[in-house]
């Protein structure tokens, strides 16, 4: 499945870096253009795989490759975390928002990010009625 596809089907709301004023009004400046490619391609990543936790040691150490990751942490590690883990999104739970910093260092690093507001026990209830695994399944 397509993060655009889960995205729409779990309704979450997709986190983006927020553009200065001037670049809405006027034509955009070409690092917004690539940002917004970039996120865009990120879109139609396919993904079959995801994972829950809070503890960044654990998704390091057990979250499969270009999955994604249902969490309340909200905060910079969790981007690091994701990067390095290979992830493909981040799923903040029980709408849970980080702040703008963490946004756009994961529009930086390719990462897409998504705020839901159920809690993470629905999330991956859903995830998985969607054909979502884990990393043994």
């Amino acid at each position: 499945m397509k993060l655009r596809e889960l995205a729409k089907a779990l309704d979450l709301r997709l986190l983006v870096p927020e553009t200065a004023p001037e670049t809405r009004e006027n034509s955009e400046t070409p690092e917004h253009g690539a940002l917004r490619d970039t996120l865009e391609k990120a879109l139609e990543a396919e993904v079959t795989r995801g994972y829950a936790s809070d503890l960044l040691s654990d998704v390091l150490a057990n979250a499969p490759k270009d999955s994604v990751l249902v969490t309340l942490q909200v905060h910079l590690n969790v981007i690091a975390v994701a990067t390095h883990a290979n992830l493909r999104a981040v799923i903040f739970s029980c709408g849970r928002m980080p702040e703008a910093e963490v946004i756009e260092r994961a529009a930086e690093e390719g990462l897409v990010l998504f705020s839901s507001k159920a809690d993470t026990f629905d999330l991956v209830g859903r995830l998985y009625e969607l054909g979502l695994r884990g990393k043994g399944g």
